[in-house]
């Protein structure tokens, strides 16, 4: 039997917009209560905390409020990333060193921050990789070695929390978001591109956040058919 979100307190970050929006409106949908961590501001309505993932200790501390706010969570969906192409030796350190911090380390710190609140309702973990957290790519060093990271740390956080938290690693391809509109020509999408409506993508979270206790959903992979970064 699915577990009910009626009423359950779900925190995504990058909740304002792409996968992370999609998933604030099936949690809504599902009668449940979203709660943003994000630069921007999400959905009317929905409450949310402002909040540069790339800092570990304010993604902390942005958490614990929202925690506080919601009045505990049942759950975490860690929606958030960004990348910027290009060579290592052409991306800029900090703007290397950025990539990685939103991407891996930002989700390490929202998951310790949430662990009392999710320990207490038996609630459910979201990772989001990517398919370039298990092929690697040219020109996307910062990229993988983020998702190759959060591919490890939702592996072993599985096996750290089994029987007290559920954890789920979603590895999706590519979707039909803004993520692709800041960069180079060179990096996005072409015309032919075949790529995922990330309302599709969020269905499988949903999926995952409802099943029961006891019934944990490890890994997923969610991508479009002919999605050319996988196999």
């Amino acid at each position: 039997m699915s577990r009910d979100l009626n009423s359950s307190a779900i925190l995504v970050t990058g909740g304002s917009s792409g996968l992370g929006a999609a998933v604030v409106a099936a949690v809504t949908k599902a009668g449940g209560r979203p709660y943003v961590l994000d630069r921007q501001p999400p959905a009317d309505g929905v409450p949310w905390v402002e909040c540069d993932l790339a800092d570990s200790r304010a993604a902390e501390a942005a958490t614990r409020q929202l925690a506080e706010q919601a009045g505990g969570l049942d759950g975490v969906v860690t929606a958030a990333g960004m990348d910027v192409p290009g060579r290592l030796g052409d991306v800029p350190g900090d703007t290397w060193d950025r990539i990685v911090g939103i991407n891996l380390l930002g989700t390490a710190a929202v998951i310790r921050a949430a662990l009392p609140e999710l320990e207490r309702s038996h609630g459910t973990v979201v990772t989001v990789a990517s398919t370039l957290g298990i092929k690697a790519v040219s020109d996307a060093t910062a990229y993988c070695a983020a998702k190759f990271g959060v591919v490890g740390f939702t592996r072993a956080l599985a096996a750290e929390l089994a029987g007290r938290v559920g954890v789920t690693l979603l590895i999706p391809g590519g979707m039909r978001t803004a993520f692709f509109d800041d960069r180079d020509d060179q990096y996005k999408p072409g015309p032919d591109a075949i790529l995922n409506d990330p309302t599709d993508t969020a269905a499988a979270i949903m999926f995952a956040l409802t099943q029961p206790p006891g019934c944990a959903v490890r890994e997923m992979i969610v991508c479009a058919e002919q999605e050319s970064s996988y196999p």
